[in-house]
């Protein structure tokens, strides 16, 4: 039931992601950064709130386990009622043509972005597995709960700041080329640094995989057709999270192969450049 419940929790993610863009660019269509940025501040808080509250308040307050899932799976099921109750509703048009549902594998954006999100998507989700068998097998275990709490913690700020700066931001290259140089430091700080500057540098790589991601979301509905939005995010979501699922791969076969625990860190970094190289040759023309 367990396992169960988790496929159907991880189809429920993988639906509601790009889904999330083409709602942004139906209800908000004149604040698309803003708008992007407020639900992906309530994504990160959602993730980040019951990690931190589930053991120390929620599971004592209700019980168990088993009964801490009801009290957020019951949270989940009113914030779908509050949506349901308060969402605009969408004007039909009787003359709307039928809109394709399959990504046009082609064009050369879906690609870029896919990438670009795909790096950080990486970067994220294979450090936060690895730093834990990194330092423990290099003797510093001690450091293991305050970087993964960094890195996670991170994010928030990153949210929460690009609230107010959003604006045309997302439109520009130089964040994501920045972002990458940034990404690329923090995992060579993780890897050659000291307790102080490996928590330091495990902060700053949630703060920019955060950003990247806020950034990133804000470009379907920036840069597509209203008709093509939910196509262009549900490619991007696909390219990004093979990309999450690979690299990890290619980490754990790279420390494996070389029988050196910071070698799993080299496809990490140089996730970086699918960031920076796709970045530099993006064309950012918002759709009129």
């Amino acid at each position: 039931m367990l396992y169960a419940a988790t496929v159907i929790t991880g189809f429920g993610v993988a639906v509601m992601q790009p889904a999330m863009p083409p709602l942004v660019r139906a209800w908000a269509p004149h604040r698309i950064p803003f708008a992007t940025a407020v639900y992906t501040n309530g994504l990160l808080i959602g993730e980040v709130l019951p990690v931190a509250l589930t053991l120390p308040l929620v599971v004592p307050l209700v019980g168990g386990w088993r009964a801490s899932f009801v009290v957020w799976g019951t949270l989940c099921v009113i914030i779908a009622f509050v949506l349901f109750a308060a969402a605009p509703r969408p004007v039909a048009s009787p003359n709307a043509a039928p809109r394709k549902w399959w990504p046009d594998w082609r064009s050369g954006l879906i690609w870029q972005l896919g990438i670009m999100l795909g790096s950080a998507n990486a970067g994220y989700f294979a450090t936060n597995f690895f730093i834990p068998r990194y330092l423990h097998e290099t003797g510093n275990a001690a450091d293991i709960s305050a970087a993964l709490t960094a890195l996670n913690v991170g994010q928030i700020p990153a949210s929460i700041l690009l609230l107010f700066v959003t604006g045309g931001l997302e439109r520009r290259a130089w964040p994501y080329i920045v972002s990458g140089f940034v990404s690329l430091a923090c995992v060579a700080g993780i890897v050659f640094g000291n307790s102080f500057v490996l928590i330091a540098s495990s902060a700053l790589l949630g703060f920019t995989t955060a950003a990247i991601l806020i950034l990133m979301l804000a470009l379907p509905p920036t840069l597509s057709a209203p008709e093509d939005v939910h196509r262009t995010a549900a490619a991007m979501f696909t390219v990004s999270y093979s990309c999450a699922v690979i690299v990890p791969i290619l980490s754990g076969l790279a420390w494996d192969a070389s029988g050196i625990p910071a070698m799993a860190f080299l496809p990490i970094g140089l996730c970086a450049f699918l960031l920076i190289v796709p970045a530099m040759t993006l064309e950012i023309r918002p759709y009129e």
